[in-house]
Formats: C-alpha cells, sequence, structure tokens
C-alpha cells in the first residue's frame, strides 16, 4: 500500500521477544507444509473450523467445504513451535496450507528441513513502531438545496452517484449483512458521533489486529476509520455512508511503516477469519507492487491473479462465497500505472476512481491483467470523496481507497435485497448493468454501478437459481413479514422428509435449532417454528434433511 497517509497512534513494543532479536536480525517469512495428511480435521466435520453463519453462506450459494479448507495440520505448526531457536507461529493459512512465522536466519534453516515443509519465502523484518498521526483539519459546513442533500449532508453526491440514496429510500442499508473492513487502523471509530451507533447497537461484530496480534484496532493509522466512515457513518443532516446498518467486522492487516510482502499475508489470514465467521463482503483499500529492499517487488508479469500471496488469498475469499471489494489503486500518473495486488485476482471487483461527473480520475489504476482480463471491474466516486476523520471532522479526499468502500456498502444493500444471488451473481448483475456495459474498458472497467438499475436488470434477467437440485429454491414468505409469522415454502428436493431447521441471527448466533417430521411429498408449505419472543431483525434459516443431503438456506427479515 502506498504509505501517503499519517500514522495513528506510537507502539511502543515489538511482536518478537527481546530474546529472539538478540540473536540476531528478526524475520517474519511463510513457510508452506508439503500436506495435509493426518490432520484430525475433516470436510464432513466442518463445524469445527467454520462458524454456523460461514457454513449457511456457502449452503446458500451451492458451495461445497473441500479439503482446501481444511485448517493446517496442529502437529506440523507443533514441529515448527519445537524447534531449537523458538520460532514464533505467528497464524497459519488454510487456503495455502501454510504458517508465517517469526525468526532469525539459524532459526529458518532448521525449520526449511523439516520433512513435512517443502518451501517458503521471505517476508519482512518485524514491523517498526510507527510515527504519531498528524490532525486531518475539517473542512466548512456544506450546503444543503434539497432534503435527501440535507440527509446525507456533504455524503450525497458519491451516494447518489451509485443509487445508494435510492437503495435506502428501498430500504436497504445493509441490514443483515456482514462486511469486514482490511485497513491499516481505526482509531476513533470507536468514538466519534457519525459511528456511534455502529457501536450502541453492537454491530462491530468481531475485530483483529494481524500486524501486532490480538485483537485491538482502534489506534495505528486512521486510513481505517476513513474507509469504515464511508460504509457505516450515520449522522443524519451531516453524513451517511452506503451501508450503515451493516454489521462489521474490523481487520488491521496493513502496517504503514514499511512495505513488505507480510501485509499481503496478513490480508491471507484476514480473509479467512472473514470466511470462518461468516462474512458477506470485504471492503480492502489496500495495495501492493513495489517492496521496501532487500524484498523482491513485484512486476506487471506477476499481476495473472495467481502469483502473489494477496491475490491468491483473494481468489480464495471469492471461491468461498464472499464478495471481495478492493481499490484498483492510485497510480495511474504513475511509472507503475497498473493495478496492484490483489486488484488483479479473478471473480473480485476492483474498483477504479471517477469524479462527480463521472469522469475518470487521472490517479486511478488501469488495468489490463498481466493475462489480459478487464481491470478495473466498476468504478465509484474517488475525486473529493467526503470522508470521516478519527476526530469526527469530515474532509475531501482522492482516492480509490474511498470508492471502494462506497461500492462495498453498495454490494451489501444491493444483496440484501436480492439475497437468492450468490457472490458471483452479484458481480455479474452489477456489471452487466452498469453504465458502460457493453463496452468495458481498462479504464473505468464496466463503469459505474447504480443500485436501480442493477435491481431492474435483476428483473428483468433472472439469474439460475443456486439450488443444488436445479429445482424451485426454498423460499420464506412473507418475506419480510410484520407479524413474526412465516412459511416455509419448500422444493422438491426437501419435500416428503423429515428436516433440521436452524435459525442463525445477523450476528451468527444460533437462535433456534428444530426437527420436523416428514410430511406427505405433495405438502409445499410449512409454518416456520419460531421462538415465542422474536426480536426483529435479518435472519438464515437453514432447512437439511435428517436423511443426508444438501442444505438450503434462505435470507428472511422480521420487521
Amino acid at each position: 500500500m502506498k504509505k501517503n497517509f499519517w500514522l495513528a497512534a506510537l507502539l511502543l513494543s515489538l511482536l518478537a521477544p527481546a530474546a529472539a532479536r538478540a540473536q540476531g536480525t528478526v524475520w517474519r517469512h511463510i513457510i508452506y507444509f508439503q500436506d495435509k495428511a493426518g490432520s484430525p480435521y475433516s470436510v464432513s466435520q466442518p463445524q469445527a473450523f467454520l462458524s454456523a453463519r460461514a457454513l449457511a453462506r456457502r449452503s446458500r450459494q451451492g458451495i461445497a467445504v473441500r479439503q482446501r479448507d481444511l485448517p493446517v495440520n496442529p502437529a506440523y505448526v507443533a514441529q515448527v513451535r519445537a524447534l531449537a531457536g523458538h520460532p514464533q507461529v505467528l497464524y497459519t493459512s488454510r487456503w495455502l496450507n501454510a504458517a508465517v512465522v517469526a525468526c532469525d536466519s539459524p532459526t529458518l534453516a532448521r525449520v526449511y528441513q523439516l520433512r513435512t515443509v517443502k518451501g517458503g519465502q521471505t517476508l519482512s523484518t518485524v514491523p517498526q513502531p510507527p510515527r504519531p498521526a498528524q490532525a486531518v483539519q475539517p473542512s466548512p459546513p456544506a450546503r444543503t438545496t434539497t432534503e435527501a442533500r440535507a440527509t446525507y449532508g456533504k455524503a450525497y453526491a458519491q451516494d447518489e452517484l451509485i443509487g445508494a440514496v435510492a437503495m435506502h429510500a428501498a430500504g436497504y442499508r445493509g441490514e443483515g449483512m456482514q462486511i469486514a473492513v482490511f485497513d491499516a487502523g481505526f482509531p476513533g471509530a470507536d468514538q466519534i458521533g457519525a459511528l456511534q451507533l455502529l457501536q450502541q447497537q453492537g454491530r462491530v461484530a468481531g475485530t483483529r489486529n494481524f500486524v501486532d496480534g490480538g485483537r485491538q484496532v482502534y489506534f495505528r493509522n486512521s486510513h481505517g476509520t476513513n474507509t469504515l466512515g464511508l460504509i457505516a457513518g450515520e449522522l443524519p443532516g451531516t453524513y451517511v455512508g452506503t451501508a450503515p446498518h451493516a454489521t462489521f467486522h474490523l481487520c488491521i492487516t496493513e502496517d504503514v511503516g514499511s512495505e513488505y510482502p507480510v501485509e499481503e499475508a496478513n490480508w491471507l489470514a484476514a480473509a479467512e477469519y472473514a470466511d470462518s465467521v461468516g462474512v458477506d463482503v470485504i471492503s480492502s483499500s489496500l495495495g501492493y507492487n513495489t517492496f521496501d529492499a532487500p524484498a523482491v517487488s513485484h512486476t506487471y508479469a506477476d499481476l495473472n491473479g495467481r502469483t502473489a500471496i494477496g491475490s491468491l488469498a483473494a481468489l480464495g475469499a471469492a471461491r468461498a462465497g464472499m464478495v471481495v471489494v478492493n481499490s484498483a489503486g492510485n497510480d495511474g500518473n504513475n511509472s507503475w500505472h497498473y493495478i496492484g495486488v490483489p486488484a488483479d485476482a479473478d471473480s473480485i471487483i476492483s474498483v477504479g476512481a471517477v469524479d462527480s461527473l463521472r469522469n475518470h480520475a487521472g490517479f486511478s489504476s488501469y488495468g489490463p491483467t498481466a493475462d489480459g482480463r478487464i481491470k478495473p471491474t466498476l468504478s465509484a466516486m474517488g475525486v473529493a470523496s467526503a470522508v470521516l476523520s478519527a476526530a469526527g471532522t469530515i474532509s475531501r479526499g482522492n482516492g480509490t481507497s474511498y470508492s471502494c468502500p462506497e461500492l462495498a456498502g453498495l454490494v451489501a444493500g444491493f444483496w440484501q435485497a436480492n439475497p437468492t444471488l450468490t457472490a458471483q451473481q452479484v458481480i455479474q448483475v452489477l456489471c452487466n448493468s452498469a453504465s458502460q456495459a457493453q463496452a468495458p474498458d481498462n479504464t473505468l472497467g464496466y463503469g459505474i454501478p447504480n443500485f436501480t438499475a442493477a435491481y431492474q436488470y435483476n428483473l428483468a434477467h433472472p439469474v439460475p437459481s443456486p439450488d443444488n437440485t436445479g429445482a424451485v429454491p426454498l423460499r420464506v414468505y412473507p418475506n419480510p413479514s410484520h407479524t413474526g409469522e412465516f412459511t416455509l415454502a419448500l422444493p422438491p428436493s426437501l419435500r416428503g422428509q423429515a428436516l433440521r431447521v436452524r435459525i442463525i441471527d445477523a450476528r451468527g448466533a444460533l437462535v433456534l435449532e428444530r426437527t420436523l417430521a416428514a410430511t406427505p411429498p405433495a405438502i409445499a408449505d410449512l409454518p416456520l417454528p419460531l421462538p415465542r419472543r422474536f426480536v426483529p431483525g435479518t435472519y438464515l434459516c437453514t432447512v437439511q434433511p435428517l436423511a443426508g443431503g444438501a442444505p438450503q438456506t434462505v435470507r428472511f427479515v422480521q420487521q
């Protein structure tokens, strides 16, 4: 990530212990294991490593749990930890069957001698202490002319450009959707007025710090606060983000004090965390191409979506059923010129930047990828975007760092409005209905998406359901309901047999699990057995035959 913004706090300690540093320079490395043989985990028992919400997201899209989803064999990790020199295992990767370790050179040599290890890559030295942040001066109050402008304040133009204002008017503000924000820190996000509802309503479902370790995220660099605010901000009359009622997971993956490949490994760890807890959308205003010496920088040839760690991580997230929204980059006017990593990944949305008049921003990075795919995918406003600071003030900023979260909020609201779509179908509909869908290019991609246009396109061009049998999918009606009474509309594949029904709330907690007795195959509609006290909110209902068979999941809303 280009280090063009300020640090947020002073970190007084490093991850590696003093004893390890005394032996020589401590580096971080990613090591790859030979296999997953002898693992205590099984694809038949995925609940051991994936949450109920994560399994429901996969089930709803017909995505099976595969060998690649299994955690790293704990015995292999124990072998690494037991070596002389005591290498630190900072985290592991299911998708790459790898671990990120901190150790000196002699210890690394011992790691590579293990029969279970097949190779690795040096990522970085231990992180340096971040520098104190500088204050951002507030801009003067915005002048408004209409009721909508008065409500949205300075955020009106960026929200209106992609149809978020209409989306909110239709009742979709991200309720029940979970968004993970990967960035450099979130100072003030637990205190400023425009993010207070997020805290008061308990819609920060999880926090992870992959740079320092632990779960403290309300410090370091305020860039994350900026990007979070573009989605989650809500202070009517002053500022409204694009999905202000969504639930969030805040992840620090970026260390702005240096630029090393370890940040891509941090991104990978965050993506696997997001998968495991059931996140729907990842918003990442990060990108990598040039690293500090002695690390080897990427070349344009690397931008094929299958070389860089970060790109493989983004592809893994897409395969797990999440929509990944990532900044295209700000190198349009620089010698690099092109998008970065992981924006080159296939099956994700890489976001370019335009101004309020829909003109391409000169700094917005260009495509194509090294293997000739169109990038960016879509574009949104990234010139003079209204951005929340860590102090709660509003200023104007430029960058695909801002167009990315704006669009991520649109993705969440559109998916909320069209819950039977798969992640890839969401991307497909947004692209097919965007401003230059008929003539996509490597400047704006498919153009500027719009909620209303996408919604109407989806009605006119319904995509196939992800139902595993090819039959009519599971439905719940009425949806939403004001009375708390719902009916299950069973597809043929679920009729005439005993069923297990599980209901999960927006935070991933199990609300109800019940067995329904078999009914005659001709009966398609059954009352949904809800608890007496069923609070308003968005829920996932999963129905699976007791005798075995593919589960089906549907989202429904109690108002």
